[in-house]
């Protein structure tokens, strides 16, 4: 590091053709850099510089290494101005993770918007229901279904997360509409491996009253959109977010049930982020986009 600094020392005196200008530059003292450029001699072994009391001159072994020290300093220079830039203004590549299904049906379409935004950012996006390692993974950005976001990370509130119990049309009127979370029991019921609550039931809360029935039925799936089509054709009640049921329920293939209820009470869409002291430009926007994209009325709750 030391030789370092000496090197660009040496640029900066050669540049100016002046010790006293150099240490101006260098915002530091005039003897500090006659120092630094006599101790980047002696480390060379060579005479960089001839000196006078009148005049200093390059000699021709100095010439020939000023033109590499000018280059690491130029370097050095465009180093510098790109961190300050990736500061200021969003670029670079954007690492995303995304449950799958969010990111098909409403994560897509808002990436199209915030890239024509920001035309100097690159999205690399991982989609999997599995959980993942935020750091030990490198994501910037991880968009995260919780009710428990991680407590070492920061966890910034995009939407509210609803959550809607349904079947088709045509399994209620073969099984019967269940009239309280209980009768659940004696319906089946579509399970989404993904989600905790498949190891534990359903939660519902009604008041203050919180009701966790015993959930029975013969298919368990780990991929959102299987499930989802399993429902569509009239095997089960399934349980989602209304980000994945909006259109369904609005076109009716899809019919809520329990609807005095409240399901999977306290579900929260977040966007999980290191806690860096310094928060890149490119995640800032991206978060900014998403809220303005989203919302706290988020579109999908309108059905």
């Amino acid at each position: 590091m030391e030789l370092l600094v000496e090197m660009m020392a040496f640029a900066k005196v050669v540049e100016t053709r002046s010790f006293s200008a150099a240490a101006q530059k260098l915002n530091t003292s005039k003897s500090l850099v006659s120092k630094q450029v006599s101790n980047l001699e002696s480390a060379l072994g060579v005479r960089l510089l001839n000196r006078t009391t009148r005049r200093m001159s390059l000699t021709e072994i100095g010439t020939a290494y000023y033109e590499h020290c000018a280059r690491i300093a130029q370097e050095i220079d465009a180093a510098k101005e790109t961190v300050t830039q990736l500061q200021v203004e969003p670029r670079g590549v954007l690492k995303l993770t995304s449950p799958v299904i969010f990111a098909a049906l409403h994560l897509a379409p808002a990436l199209q918007t915030f890239l024509q935004r920001y035309d100097e950012v690159e999205v690399e996006l991982d989609v999997t229901d599995r959980p993942v390692e935020i750091v030990e993974e490198a994501y910037d950005v991880a968009i995260r279904i919780s009710d428990n976001p991680p407590p070492n990370m920061i966890a910034r509130k995009i939407a509210p997360v609803r959550w809607v119990t349904c079947a088709s049309p045509a399994y209620l009127e073969r099984y019967g509409t269940p009239r309280t979370p209980q009768e659940l029991t004696q319906h089946q019921c579509l399970v989404y491996l993904g989600m905790n609550t498949a190891r534990s039931g359903w939660r519902y809360q009604s008041g203050s009253k919180e009701i966790t029935p015993a959930i029975n039925g013969k298919c368990r799936v780990n991929n959102s959109s299987v499930l989802l089509q399993m429902a569509l054709e009239g095997l089960g009640i399934v349980l989602f977010p209304t980000y994945i049921l909006s259109k369904y329920l609005k076109d009716g293939r899809l019919k809520q049930i329990l609807p005095d209820v409240v399901a999977s009470p306290g579900m929260n869409m977040y966007a999980v982020y290191m806690p860096n002291r310094y928060m890149q430009p490119k995640v800032r926007a991206f978060i900014d986009h998403l809220l303005e994209h989203f919302g706290p009325d988020p579109h999908w709750d309108q059905f």
